[in-house]
């Protein structure tokens, strides 16, 4: 599975972005798909997933301001950031898993810059 990640950018704080995570190589629909992040000196941490049924979930510090969503008839997995914090500044990563095959897949990272 190839992942390509794009939407990164610089935005203000309270400011919205849109990623998104175009996946190649396997059947979509039978994959988990999740978005992870990184901030500088910090581990990386799940920030919402959304499984092949459509089942989502979300870190405490991101609920009612990000959306994680799916088109599997575009193979793509989408999360809408809004009302965006500086400390939502990370590199965020696109992940998928294949339950059939219990494996992860990574993409390249893409920069989110929240600052004034």
């Amino acid at each position: 599975v190839q992942l390509q990640a794009s939407g990164g950018g610089l935005v203000q704080p309270g400011g919205s972005l849109s990623l998104s995570c175009v996946a190649s190589g396997s059947i979509f629909r039978t994959l988990s798909m999740g978005w992870y992040r990184q901030a500088p000196g910090k581990q990386r941490e799940l920030v919402a997933d959304i499984t092949s049924s459509g089942g989502t979930r979300y870190i405490e510090s991101v609920k009612g301001r990000f959306t994680v969503s799916r088109d599997n008839a575009k193979d793509t997995v989408f999360l809408q950031m809004n009302s965006l914090r500086p400390e939502d500044t990370a590199v965020y990563y696109c992940n998928a898993y294949d339950p059939l095959r219990d494996i992860d897949y990574w993409g390249k990272g893409t920069q989110v810059t929240v600052s004034s």
